[in-house]
């Protein structure tokens, strides 16, 4: 599965946590366990949720495929409360079976066909204790947010650390069915450089997401559409899915 330069590379991992800080998404992630769980974290990217799980008091894996955001995910446990693991989310391997799997900020879209997802979902199924849950978001596509994902509607500037100002924008290029294209841009303004980076993710139906949970071993679904808790609907801007291993 190839990996975008966004998350690839250090120096653009390292705007990561700026562009995407803690919010109503984390606070939802974090209220799925009480007491002391084990918990896998599945395209942890820079560790800010799996470090979060970690200081509970909770024993926490973070796997992540991309090395930029791996290395800042590592450089920020400075107390090593995690295990960092470099693997995508079909091939990790691990004789832990864990209460509670992850996959936040959308990464369910990242696997770009149907073998690709089951290919994940089985292996997550397969590290899951008996009755474990895995949660994770993906975009709704019948809200068709990717459609103002244009320079006009998504620049921004952000202050990183020893870096300065960063202008950063994201431009739609194309849209095969499901299947979305963009480019993010970043200028460095101190230094007049310009970085992009292709994307391309998935937009699954729920029914698509349904058929693909229930293949994999999983029962027990329950759909909800906002960080509230409120349940999903046609309109909802996020499909969150909360399913339990039927193992």
């Amino acid at each position: 599965m190839p990996v975008d330069d966004a998350f690839a590379r250090t120096d653009l991992a390292r705007l990561y946590d700026v562009l995407n800080p803690a919010g109503p998404d984390t606070d939802f992630y974090l209220r799925l366990v009480a007491g002391h769980s084990s918990i896998l974290d599945i395209g942890c990217g820079t560790g800010l949720l799996t470090r979060l799980y970690a200081e509970a008091g909770h024993n926490v894996t973070g796997v992540e495929p991309a090395e930029g955001m791996l290395t800042v995910a590592q450089q920020n446990d400075a107390d090593s409360l995690v295990e960092w693991v470099a693997a995508t989310a079909a091939d990790f391997v691990s004789d832990k079976r864990f209460d509670l799997v992850v996959m936040t900020g959308h990464v369910f879209q990242v696997f770009l066909d149907g073998a690709e997802t089951l290919a994940a979902l089985e292996n997550i199924c397969r590290h899951l204790k008996p009755g474990g849950r895995l949660a994770f978001d993906s975009r709704n596509p019948l809200v068709r947010t990717f459609a103002d994902w244009t320079e006009e509607k998504t620049r921004r500037r952000i202050a990183v650390g020893d870096v300065g100002d960063v202008d950063v924008h994201h431009q739609l290029l194309a849209v095969d069915d499901e299947r979305v294209t963009f480019e993010s841009v970043f200028d460095f303004i101190g230094t007049a450089r310009r970085e992009t980076s292709d994307s391309t993710l998935r937009f699954p139906s729920q029914e698509t997401i349904s058929t693909l949970l229930a293949d994999a071993g999983f029962a027990d679904v329950t759909w909800l559409g906002d960080w509230d808790g409120s349940a999903f609907a046609a309109d909802s801007r996020e499909i969150i899915v909360i399913a339990r291993s039927a193992g």
